[in-house]
């Protein structure tokens, strides 16, 4: 099956909808555009960022990344924090008071589902909001690590910084050797955000919950994401071998896929799903 629809034709998202009352639901970057969160890919799909992001290798094994991340998180962090759901995330979070939704998977760490209502949500690459240690693994809310981060480098606060993904922020080129990054306070061992970083696995819980739900639901809607990744592809794949219907709702072009895009959707979600 494939469902392509344009922002003044929601009709075959609208009867796909009505086809499948129990959704699994995977969101990507794309639904949090709208709240003012930068994603890293363009229109085409292709990588727009100057540089990759930090590798997960690299920030454990090297302070000097680790200085350059907590640098420009702790700019990006007043970004991401202040950020609001957006239609999209109001109207999936309707979907589940529907009893529509099985289980929604997001890629996203903003945490924009949670806020807009919605309650059956896995956070796929974890939560911004909160650091780990990587030693004791105590969690400690990101506020309070970005006070501690202010502390410690006061003079590193630059409003006029742009946003970047995933609480990152761009910076003009800086030395970033003088920056101090607080350790945990209970025990002073290495402090990370509690995402999955490029280069890290997802916890294998995560992806069984996700996977079962997908076993039992109708169908996969996938919202703001042009699936480019292999492990997003490779749940795809899945699908198809069960045999599972599944429409896009994404702003970008998606490449290599045996189904059909959903454009611009948010808005044809919200008046799908207003009462």
């Amino acid at each position: 099956m494939v469902a392509v629809v344009a922002a003044q034709d929601l009709d075959p998202l609208r009867e796909f909808l009505d086809r499948h009352p129990r959704l699994f639901v995977l969101t990507g970057a794309g639904v949090s555009t709208d709240s003012g969160i930068p994603d890293y890919r363009d229109a085409d799909g292709e990588w727009k960022r100057p540089s990759r992001p930090v590798q997960y290798r690299d920030f454990m094994t090297d302070a000097a990344t680790r200085r350059r991340y907590w640098a420009r998180g702790l700019i990006g962090w007043q970004h991401l924090h202040r950020a609001v759901p957006n239609d999209a995330h109001h109207a999936l979070a309707r979907l589940e008071r529907a009893g529509r939704v099985e289980l929604l998977v997001t890629q996203n760490v903003d945490r924009l589902h949670q806020a807009a209502g919605s309650e059956s949500v896995v956070d796929l690459h974890g939560r911004a909001d909160v650091v780990r240690c990587m030693s004791c693994e105590r969690r400690i809310p990101r506020s309070d690590y970005q006070g501690a981060l202010v502390d410690l480098n006061p003079g590193w606060i630059e409003p006029g910084a742009r946003a970047a993904p995933d609480g990152d922020a761009d910076l003009a080129d800086r030395d970033y050797t003088s920056f101090r990054v607080p350790d945990c306070p209970a025990c002073g061992g290495m402090v990370k955000p509690d995402v999955v970083f490029f280069g890290e696995s997802v916890p294998k819980e995560r992806v069984e919950r996700a996977m079962r739900a997908l076993a039992e639901a109708d169908a996969a809607l996938v919202v703001g994401s042009s699936l480019p990744l292999r492990a997003r592809r490779g749940r795809a794949r899945q699908a198809d071998c069960r045999r599972e219907p599944r429409t896009h709702a994404s702003r970008r072009a998606a490449r290599g896929q045996s189904r059909g895009t959903v454009r611009r959707c948010s808005g044809g979600l919200r008046r799908l799903t207003c009462p």
